[in-house]
Formats: C-alpha cells, sequence, structure tokens
C-alpha cells in the first residue's frame, strides 16, 4: 500500500534550521513529482516547493526562496527540505504530496509533520 512518512519536525529558534524527510513506498517513486505543503491553524494548505520526478526542476512560494531547498534521492525513495533562517510565520504542519499519472492527477498525501519556530 502507498505510505508517505515525514520525518524531521520540530522545534526550532528564529534563525534556525531544521530538514524534513519524506520516505515514500507502494509506487513508483521515481515517476511521481514531489511537493510539500504547509497548514498553519486558522490558514488554508499552500504549496510550499515542488520538485519534478526527475529532480531536474524546482519551484518555491515567493515566501521561503532562498531559505528552503527542495531535493529528492530516488535510489532512497525519500524527498527533503532544507529549511533554513527559519521565521516564526513558518510554523505550520508540513505535509508531502506525491503527484502522479495523467496530468498528475493521482495524489498521495502523508500525514504531517509539526514545525515550531519560536524562542
Amino acid at each position: 500500500q502507498v505510505q508517505l512518512v515525514e520525518s524531521g519536525g520540530g522545534l526550532v529558534q528564529p534563525g534556525g534550521s531544521l530538514r524534513l524527510s519524506c520516505a515514500a513506498s507502494g509506487f513508483t517513486f521515481s515517476s511521481a513529482a514531489m511537493s510539500w505543503y504547509r497548514q498553519a491553524p486558522g490558514k488554508e494548505r499552500e504549496l510550499v516547493a515542488t520538485v519534478t520526478a526527475a529532480g531536474g526542476t524546482t519551484n518555491y512560494a515567493d515566501s521561503v526562496k532562498g531559505r528552503f531547498t527542495i531535493s529528492r534521492d530516488n535510489a532512497k525513495n525519500t524527498v527533503y527540505l532544507q529549511m533554513d533562517s527559519l521565521k516564526p510565520e513558518d510554523t505550520a504542519v508540513y505535509y508531502c504530496k506525491a503527484a502522479r499519472g495523467y496530468k498528475a492527477l493521482i495524489t498521495y498525501w502523508g500525514q504531517g509533520t509539526q514545525v515550531t519556530v519560536s524562542s
């Protein structure tokens, strides 16, 4: 069965760094575009970053450009989100998503990992 398992969240001070991981299983990881989303309390879920199946192209929300880096290791079926220069407004539950198939209509979601940026 399909599984996406996020890890690496936690409490960090402003200006600090965290690295999130999302381990995938149950589908052909190398054929799926992978994304990180986040959802803060009382807000809608928003797209943070995306990487194409082969890893050649990445896209970022304006709010995280220059601070976050998405990457993937197709040999390990894992996607990462390196988060630097963290701000309190980055506090949210972070989710990874896989999208594959025709027009990327087949999607899978992880259960989320909490990131809290606070002093």
